[in-house]
């Protein structure tokens, strides 16, 4: 089969130059506090907080996230230290590869070959190794793949073993007293000791991952009662370990800004006439049997239309399973159809498409053998996870309200919306929501922001911030920060 890849990204490396830009001189202000306190600020939350980008918690993410940019811009206005957890690490931790080795973050590469660019692991890369600074001075809780629930139970920093679905080696390497505290606790503990600021950004896995994981996976997606009873726990920790300092609560950003559901296209099959030929001549008996379901009046001629699989020559759908068709299995066909421009493959897919399954050459992943839940959100799992996002956006939203003389949102949900719209820029740059460099604003990963989207997102909550509380804390220049590498040569 043809390498798929080259279908999913569009780059006009020689129209790029330079991924840095100038930015225009702005009014100089005093800063200052107003009336809030920026002495010692906590931040708290998931992947974002962490810096978690480009599949890897890795250095320059960590120096490059939200929390880092928006205390060093806090330290002009009255702030004091914000130490990390820091990784120490160039490339971090992706994933295993061949032989036990460990794969470093993503980049984007161009394969030498077919001219396909798409991310790739960078080379061989880190394992997370235990946090050898003083956990006691620490103010980044940020933790990847963290949802509320797990914020809120010692199992997310040990035991090590299987038993413990909940472990998570981003905690576990700095908490206080792995397998007894948790991020919650450790936060809320640092607030107590003469915090007197905070950022709070939970929620996003939640739902998010259950997202990535094409919505197969039931359990990965909280229920509104437990989110609402997290969050109370959890904000409610922080705010009650000091009843003077404020903070900035962040909300989750919607499904259809993220390139990690847009970037495969729902027709990234290529075939040749003969491949279609042949792949139409497998799937005549059961277009056969539609037709004579249709004709019993079994399924209606909407869905036999639907369900019906035509391959040919060049761009096409790829067979996948669709758990909403009419059942018939007892009359020997499967619930499957083509991939519609209704559909949003996950970028998982790009690996696995026209692939064999299991080595197997007559299973073809997407022809022969459709392409399974966890790859695709149909319609209706969009739709779920669309409410989910404004129904948890809803509950954050009237928790800050509840306490509104201490706490801020700052809408990201609503800023990326706007990058994804073309109206966020700087300097007359805009931010786009792609992975594609200078101007994309996610990391390679396709679902967390990289270093400039960082920026921007720090400027918006130092924006309501200072809105809130009359403070002056000055705004960084988004241009200045790092985006996403320019594509280097595969192997």
């Amino acid at each position: 089969m043809k390498n798929f890849q080259k279908y999913l990204y569009i780059l006009s490396i020689g129209v790029i130059s330079a991924c840095q830009y100038e930015f225009p001189e702005v009014p100089v202000i005093e800063p200052g506090p107003g009336a809030a306190d920026f002495s010692k600020v906590v931040s708290v939350g998931d992947a974002m907080t962490a810096g978690f980008m480009d599949g890897a918690l890795y250095n320059r993410g960590q120096q490059n996230s939200f929390a880092n940019i928006l205390a060093g811009q806090m330290a002009l206005a009255g702030g004091g230290d914000f130490n990390l957890p820091d990784i120490e690490s160039q490339n971090g931790f992706f994933g295993m590869g061949p032989g036990g080795v460990p794969l470093g973050r993503l980049i984007l590469t161009v394969n030498p070959t077919t001219g396909a660019t798409a991310p790739a692991p960078i080379g061989v890369g880190e394992l997370p190794a235990p946090f050898t600074g003083d956990k006691t001075a620490l103010n980044n809780f940020g933790v990847p793949n963290i949802t509320l629930g797990l914020a809120l139970i010692p199992q997310t920093g040990g035991p090590n073993v299987p038993q413990n679905p909940a472990y998570n080696p981003f905690y576990a390497r700095f908490a206080s007293n792995p397998g007894t505290s948790t991020i919650i606790g450790d936060a809320a503990a640092a607030l107590a000791n003469g915090g007197t600021f905070f950022t709070f950004w939970l929620g996003g896995s939640d739902v998010l991952g259950y997202a990535a994981g094409g919505a197969a996976d039931p359990s990965l997606l909280t229920s509104d009662a437990d989110f609402q009873a997290r969050l109370t726990v959890a904000l409610g920790s922080m705010l009650q370990a000091n009843p003077e300092a404020k903070g900035v609560v962040a909300n989750i950003p919607a499904l259809d800004v993220l390139p990690y559901f847009n970037l495969v296209p729902w027709n990234a099959l290529p075939l040749s006439e003969a491949q279609a030929n042949q792949a139409n001549g497998a799937y005549a008996p059961y277009n056969q049997g539609l037709a004579a379901l249709q004709a019993a009046q079994i399924i209606t001629q909407e869905e036999r239309e639907l369900r019906t699989i035509v391959f040919q020559a060049g761009q096409n759908g790829f067979v996948l399973e669709d758990e909403t068709l009419t059942n018939l299995t007892g009359q020997g066909l499967p619930s499957i159809r083509q991939s519609k421009n209704f559909d949003k493959a996950t970028l998982t897919l790009s690996q696995a498409l026209g692939q064999p399954v299991g080595g197997n050459p007559a299973l073809i992943r997407g022809i022969s053998f459709p392409v399974e839940d966890q790859f695709v959100l149909i319609p209706s799992e969009q739709d779920e996870i669309r409410t989910k996002i404004s129904t948890f956006n809803g509950i954050i939203a009237s928790a800050v309200q509840a306490n509104g003389e201490r706490l801020v949102l700052a809408d990201v949900e609503q800023l990326l919306d706007d990058v994804a719209a073309g109206r966020v820029n700087s300097g007359g740059v805009t931010l786009t929501a792609s992975i594609i460099p200078p101007n994309g604003g996610f990391s390679v990963d396709g679902v967390h922001p990289n270093g400039r989207a960082h920026a921007f997102v720090a400027n918006e909550m130092i924006r309501v911030i200072n809105d809130k509380w009359q403070a002056n804390i000055p705004r960084v220049n988004p241009n200045a920060y790092v985006g996403n590498d320019l594509p280097v040569g595969g192997n």
